[in-house]
């Protein structure tokens, strides 16, 4: 039974392209940068999380 020899030629090219589709695969790592804004959980939503009856503990302009 022979084996199959690739010319090295071929075998080059081969691993160049392999390389090649390596390098569209970039992974950065930074600081986050995104300008998007968290937003905050309204007072009445807040209050059926904690299972609370007023929403006033979660207002922010409410501090009584």
């Amino acid at each position: 039974m022979k084996m199959f020899k690739t010319p090295k030629f071929t075998t080059k090219i081969l691993i160049l392209l392999f390389a090649f589709t390596l390098t569209n695969c970039s992974v950065k790592v930074g600081p986050n940068h995104s300008h998007a804004k968290t937003k905050q959980v309204p007072p009445g939503q807040a209050k059926k999380m904690s299972g609370q009856k007023s929403a006033k503990n979660h207002a922010p302009g409410h501090n009584k």
